[in-house]
């Protein structure tokens, strides 16, 4: 049966201004972690595959504790990008995780899994885009992935930030180098992708953390909850591990199945946005 070409949300413009005040919830997503573990202990086990994980914009090692123990837990050979607070797109670390990518692949033999956070998700991309023969799949939560020409739509003082912090011309900086052209044109790598978003995310907008794409290999999927507390959400590192799963080489698009099937129907009341892609 055919299945419809994966699209990008339609949403139009910047987050509302109530998602990014609410973006403070993150404290009571934390603190509802523990309340996830019979969700976190029914997800699957991992076949031990090498993992990379990469924090987003200003965040470091220690924002993705969450991901890194789960992930450990579940049988993954984990790491993290190794390349401190992510201050936005440097030359060295555009060029050090592609060398990780293909190291981790030398010494195990075995193809890497990226999971990248908001900016993170993006170096991902730059870094598969040099190494697809070492690449397994790509999962991306609250990344701006697709940009168009009217630029990146995240808050007013997003983007102050990154020009103090990180480049002059704004987070459309990273959009200019080559290594960007296929996300400029909104092409997609031939690896199985995830795009993880959400609807109430204050920092980046839906229809730039969504794809459009082949549904053989690429979907969008909502979540519920913030944008800064999506490594420390439940269903969140669910999906991540349920996507990890995926047996390489016969990769299926996302249909939960069991608890995380009925909790991500109950809270995501807008599956037909396209989340799953088919």
């Amino acid at each position: 049966m055919s299945r419809h070409p994966v699209v990008r949300h339609p949403h139009v413009g910047s987050p509302s201004a109530l998602s990014s005040l609410l973006e403070a919830r993150i404290f009571m997503e934390m603190a509802l972690l523990p309340a996830s573990l019979p969700l976190l202990a029914a997800a699957p086990q991992g076949d031990g595959h090498p993992v990379v994980l990469v924090p987003g914009f200003m965040a470091g090692e220690a924002s993705l504790v969450a991901l890194r123990l789960f992930l450990q837990n579940k049988g993954y050979d984990v790491h993290t990008w190794g390349l401190g607070r992510n201050v936005g797109f440097r030359s060295k670390h555009a060029n050090a995780l592609p060398q990780k990518i293909r190291y981790l692949h030398h010494i195990t033999g075995r193809k890497v899994s990226l999971v990248g956070w908001s900016l993170g998700g993006v170096f991902s991309l730059y870094s598969a885009e040099s190494t697809q023969e070492c690449v397994r799949s790509i999962i991306t939560l609250g990344s701006p992935v697709s940009v168009d020409t009217v630029g990146n739509q995240s808050p007013p003082a997003l983007k102050a930030l990154y020009r103090l912090v990180s480049h002059r011309l704004g987070a459309s900086a990273h959009l200019m180098q080559p290594r960007a052209k296929a996300m400029r044109e909104h092409r997609r790598l031939p690896i199985p992708t995830s795009c993880l978003y959400s609807l109430t995310d204050g920092v980046v907008p839906p229809q730039e953390a969504t794809i459009d794409g082949d549904p053989s290999l690429h979907e969008n999927i909502q979540v519920p909850g913030s944008h800064i507390g999506l490594g420390f959400n439940g269903i969140v590192l669910s999906i991540v591990a349920d996507r990890l799963a995926q047996p390489e080489g016969n990769w299926q698009s996302f249909a939960p199945k069991g608890l995380l099937g009925r909790i991500w129907r109950s809270t995501s009341a807008a599956n037909a946005d396209n989340t799953t892609g088919t």
